[in-house]
């Protein structure tokens, strides 16, 4: 893996065909330093937006990419910090670029997403035979399929040169035992190299499980610094393996990070990641 900070004033929505990663932002839904942890992937000539929260128009804004340039987005879960600019993202699209992005997401979820959090900005804007707006009218769609076989949920599709899995995760409600009890929430395995956990509590299985699987290279986890809550927190990751713990990035962190960083490095964990900078597996 290497690091690297594009130098163009445009983000790169290509490259030469290595996988990549660039967290827009890698900061805590109520960060006020970073931006909401939102990864831009990038292959070939290729690209996936994963989430689109409250600050998210305005971060690719500075990095010089309006949302109407951005292809294709996978959405994760229906907090704020994920899903609240997505309204822009679909306004823009239909009345300023007059296109369709295409959205990756399964049927059920759709169906949430649209009725408990999009519909109520986006229906009323048009009304034609006396039936408003709906999702299709502002994303082209298309489906994962399921897989069967893993020990959780898991969907796969492929974007043109990027292979993404989707797996379920144990994120809210707070008390919930396991992924089975969970609202809809997932991470990403892409092309079987990465394990990108999204939002989770602390989930041993999901990552043991799947890293015997697939022999992960890195894993991007989210992580908190209280206990409690629907974030893995820095004690709990720290009782993992040494192995895991090496090749662990940590990201959706507060502000607070780096009065953490010292610890960090002492349990062996690859580090903070960095906003702004593309992760380049070749």
């Amino acid at each position: 893996m290497t690091v690297r900070v594009p130098r163009a004033k445009k983000l790169p929505l290509s490259n030469s065909g290595a996988l990549s990663l660039f967290p827009v932002g890698c900061g805590s839904a109520f960060s006020k330093k970073l931006y909401q942890n939102n990864f831009l992937i990038v292959k070939g000539d290729d690209h996936c937006m994963v989430d689109c929260g409250t600050r998210t128009p305005e971060a690719l804004f500075r990095l010089g990419r309006p949302v109407t340039e951005i292809d294709n987005w996978l959405i994760t879960h229906s907090h704020a910090d994920h899903i609240g600019g997505l309204e822009e993202v679909m306004l823009m699209n239909r009345y300023v670029a007059r296109r369709k992005p295409t959205a990756i997401i399964g049927a059920a979820y759709q169906e949430v997403l649209w009725n408990a959090s999009l519909k109520g900005g986006n229906e009323p804007n048009e009304v034609h035979d006396g039936v408003g707006l709906q999702f299709g009218d502002f994303w082209r769609i298309r489906r994962p399929t399921w897989l069967s076989g893993y020990p959780r949920e898991t969907t796969h599709i492929v974007l043109g040169s990027i292979d993404i899995k989707t797996v379920r995760t144990r994120h809210y409600p707070e008390q919930a035992s396991d992924w089975t009890d969970s609202a809809y929430s997932i991470g990403l395995i892409l092309d079987d190299r990465i394990l990108f956990t999204g939002d989770t509590q602390f989930d041993l299985d999901l990552l043991t499980g799947y890293d015997e699987l697939f022999g992960f290279e890195f894993i991007f986890h989210d992580v908190q610094f209280m206990k409690g809550g629907i974030h893995a927190s820095l004690d709990e990751l720290c009782t993992l393996p040494a192995s895991l713990k090496s090749r662990i990035l940590l990201m959706h962190y507060p502000d607070s990070a780096d009065d953490h960083r010292s610890r960090v490095k002492a349990e062996g964990f690859a580090g903070f990641v960095r906003q702004g900078a593309f992760y380049v597996f070749d």
